[in-house]
């Protein structure tokens, strides 16, 4: 189709720039070209360089052989084999209509969060494509916690957070801590592609298991196409290279889609980290540099009841760029106190044994709900919640029950 536009163009171009500069005839061509070309390569356009057709549209839908085009153009920049399909098109629909505002804060995020990731793929020589699969995991929220117990930017549970040396404590929890969850996710990944020599059903073992995906080729047979498995695939990994594939088609062309950031998001390049020893409490350093609460707790996920421990250990800290120096300049006034907290901001206020919790709300049980994880939803302990519902130590939880819960 763009070959025909091509040479309808070059037809007509001679009519249509004869009465023109050389400077304007230069311009007319370029813009001529710009019309034709996607958003592929370019991040981030904004709202007003969209056609009023499409920025008319709420959400936007075209015929399935542009999506299979695009698609094809986009599996031709990188090693992941990337094709259209009835999955594909269901989860582009289920993403970019049925829930748009959600792929809209997904795209804001990335912001901060795809920078970090391709440092870290670069790093591990691996294709900066995976940047999509947290997307597809987490919606790039560090605080996302699955019925399964997963938490974090790329889902780890427990045991597998032990195996990659991911460290979850009471105020710590590593899973949300974008660098060292991504440096773990790297590991696996490359693990997982080192294992099956195929980036499909690499990404699939990520999310149901190599044991899975194992059993699955034996089954079949000795089958190796990650499509001519899925009747051996659990239903949620039938889906999965399907969903990761949609998310990149509409994180690329999300102008096509209509989708586009909101105003409110942290860029990468607006951050800044420093290195810091506790006690510390995140608002104490948010009152300190002039930043709202809310903002310096989600630049710093990992600390899951806003504290820096005193453990003898330097831990990352990330503000805004503008506010290091602020940072700095107060710790330079830090002189007659303890050694332990000469690097920091001296935890003033409510350490988090005595955090003040005086908002209460009611938690309804939902199916796969456990304490563990509403302990996490709510960054709480399980023994304060059963001790605000008076539950004895072997307590058993049901769907329907309503537990109490006090807030900061």
């Amino acid at each position: 189709m763009k070959k025909i536009i091509y040479l309808i163009l070059l037809i007509l171009m001679p009519f249509l720039l004869h009465s023109q500069t050389d400077g304007a005839r230069m311009s007319s061509i370029n813009a001529s070209i710009a019309r034709m070309c996607d958003s592929v390569n370019v991040w981030w356009r904004s709202p007003a360089s969209v056609s009023d057709s499409i920025r008319q549209l709420k959400a936007p839908s075209y015929p399935e052989i542009v999506y299979e085009k695009r698609i094809a153009n986009l599996d031709g920049l990188t090693t992941i084999k990337l094709e259209y399909n009835d999955v594909v098109l269901k989860y582009i629909k289920a993403y970019g209509i049925s829930n748009r505002p959600k792929m809209q804060k997904v795209i804001a995020r990335s912001a901060y969060y795809f920078p970090i990731f391709e440092e870290y793929f670069a790093k591990y020589g691996l294709p900066l494509e995976l940047k999509y699969l947290a997307a597809v995991e987490s919606s790039l929220d560090p605080n996302a916690i699955s019925k399964s117990g997963a938490v974090g930017l790329w889902q780890f549970l427990k045991p597998t957070a032990d195996v990659m040396g991911l460290k979850v404590t009471t105020y710590i929890d590593e899973r949300r801590d974008v660098r060292k969850a991504t440096d773990a996710a790297c590991r696996y990944l490359k693990y997982l592609y080192e294992t099956f020599g195929d980036w499909q059903l690499a990404l699939v073992a990520y999310n149901g298991g190599q044991g899975t995906v194992k059993n699955a080729i034996e089954r079949s047979g000795g089958k190796t196409n990650h499509w001519d498995l899925l009747p051996f695939f659990t239903e949620q990994m039938k889906n999965y290279v399907g969903a990761f594939i949609a998310m990149e088609y509409l994180m690329q062309y999300h102008a096509e889609h209509n989708l586009f950031p909101g105003k409110d998001y942290i860029e990468y390049m607006k951050t800044d980290t420093l290195h810091v020893s506790g006690p510390m409490h995140l608002k104490n350093v948010s009152q300190t540099i002039g930043v709202d609460y809310e903002t310096v707790k989600a630049l710093n996920p990992e600390y899951i009841l806003a504290y820096i421990p005193n453990d003898g250990e330097n831990h990352v800290l990330t503000l805004p760029f503008d506010k290091t120096n602020v940072f700095i300049a107060h710790q330079s006034e830090v002189v007659n106190v303890p050694v332990q907290v000469t690097d920091s901001i001296i935890a003033t206020e409510e350490l988090p044994a005595t955090i003040k919790r005086d908002k209460e709300v009611i938690h309804k049980v939902v199916a796969g709900d456990n304490l563990f994880r509403i302990s996490m939803k709510y960054k709480c302990s399980i023994n304060e919640i059963k001790k605000w519902n008076n539950m004895a130590e072997d307590h058993v939880i049901h769907v329907g029950d309503e537990i109490k819960i006090y807030l900061e």
